[in-house]
């Protein structure tokens, strides 16, 4: 859900701006005045904008309290336009870890942030926000795309494991990092601060919980090994509310699973498994005019379903999903607000014609607070 922020492109990348004084003030009231006025304590804004004036003039900067940083990740959830599940966004747990500042305490954190979001396989929305960036504070670097990931490795016989992450995986090996080389290989979390080197950490092993696939109908789906982690969170986007940056702030929803099953999965690029399936159909794969692909990707998500609902874990269909973008739409207009959305991406990467999204447009503006992509 969440995690189809995050998926291949980065058209929302760009440097971490810099505002100057003015700007961030104007960027803090902006956000300070939405904030009490959607939690209905309007009563608060003025004394609340003179201490924020003040403390930019003294500091060049601001801190939030842990309200306003509750509602404004939670806003920054609404109005992120790739993602099909905002209908969740009151629901969005925020584990203040501000206070931390050592690559250790944030590993740390982000440990508890995997085992309080699985919750049992009951999934819980979470966002774990470690300091931001200001004029006096290092900038701290999650470099993972995700706290759960396997590592990619290219051999001669081609590449083991996901192809998507190759070249972090050779950046783990030159610093010291020593996978096993096979297709679900959990990388290590890579932490930096400032300009220091970064520092690897490796996932405790319990931590790493995964889905085994099989399939409702075909026994000899087993065979083919294929599993997935249970959590998507994603942790190399920055938060930016109100003019602040917080540049480590991952975050999670729970699975779409069309984000398995129609890509991780299926993508000739990842995991490439439509052919292997379509041969074990029964179909002829040299000519896609059999619709073999089509019918491997339905058999390939009715297992992921399937898997993620017999091992209790939470998981979403497509068609569920966009239901629920629907409702999200309807309260939206209700509360006197635009969704913003790109049509792209809230179309589900199958049956897309078979829901609401395929005969909607959208407002593709921007937003803040929102999440981010960051420049290496």
């Amino acid at each position: 859900m969440l995690d189809s922020l995050g998926q291949h492109e980065r058209a929302l990348s760009g440097p971490i701006p810099e505002y100057g004084t003015e700007a961030l003030r104007e960027l803090a009231h902006s956000f300070i005045v939405q904030c009490y006025q959607e939690l209905e304590r309007e009563w608060v804004i003025d004394s609340r904008l003179a201490d924020i004036d003040r403390e930019i003039s003294q500091t060049g900067t601001y801190t939030h309290t842990e309200e306003e940083l509750t509602h404004g990740a939670r806003i920054a959830w609404r109005n992120s336009n790739r993602c099909i599940g905002r209908l969740f966004w009151q629901s969005l747990d925020v584990l203040d870890e501000r206070s931390l500042d050592t690559p250790e305490e944030i590993h740390q954190a982000c440990c508890r942030h995997i085992e309080y979001a699985r919750n049992g396989g009951d999934i819980r929305p979470t966002i774990t926000v470690f300091q931001p960036e200001t004029p006096h504070t290092e900038r701290i670097r999650i470099w993972n795309y995700q706290l759960l990931r396997y590592a990619g490795y290219e051999t001669e016989d081609g590449i083991a494991g996901d192809p998507a992450e190759c070249e972090f995986t050779r950046y783990c090996q030159s610093h010291g990092w020593d996978g096993d080389g096979g297709p679900f290989d959990p990388l290590p979390h890579v932490i930096q601060i400032g300009d220091d080197e970064p520092e690897l950490f490796d996932v405790p092993a319990e931590l790493f919980e995964e889905v085994e696939i099989t399939h409702p109908q075909y026994d000899w789906f087993g065979e083919l090994g294929l599993r997935w982690y249970d959590v998507p969170i994603v942790s190399s986007m920055r938060l930016e509310i109100g003019g602040i940056s917080y540049t480590a702030a991952p975050f999670n929803g729970w699975y779409l699973s069309t984000e398995i099953g129609a890509r991780n999965f299926a993508d000739e690029d990842r995991y490439d498994m439509l052919a292997e399936i379509g041969t074990r159909l029964g179909y002829d794969t040299s000519e896609d005019r059999s619709l073999w692909k089509d019918e491997a990707l339905v058999e390939l998500n009715r297992a992921v379903v399937h898997s993620f609902d017999e091992a209790g874990v939470t998981l979403v269909d497509h068609h569920t999903a966009t239901e629920q973008f629907a409702q999200f739409e309807r309260n939206e207009e209700r509360a006197g607000r635009e969704v913003t959305g790109d049509r792209s991406w809230l179309l589900p990467p199958m049956s897309s014609a078979t829901t609401h999204v395929f005969d909607q447009t959208y407002d593709t503006t921007v937003k803040t607070p929102n999440f981010f992509y960051m420049s290496e």
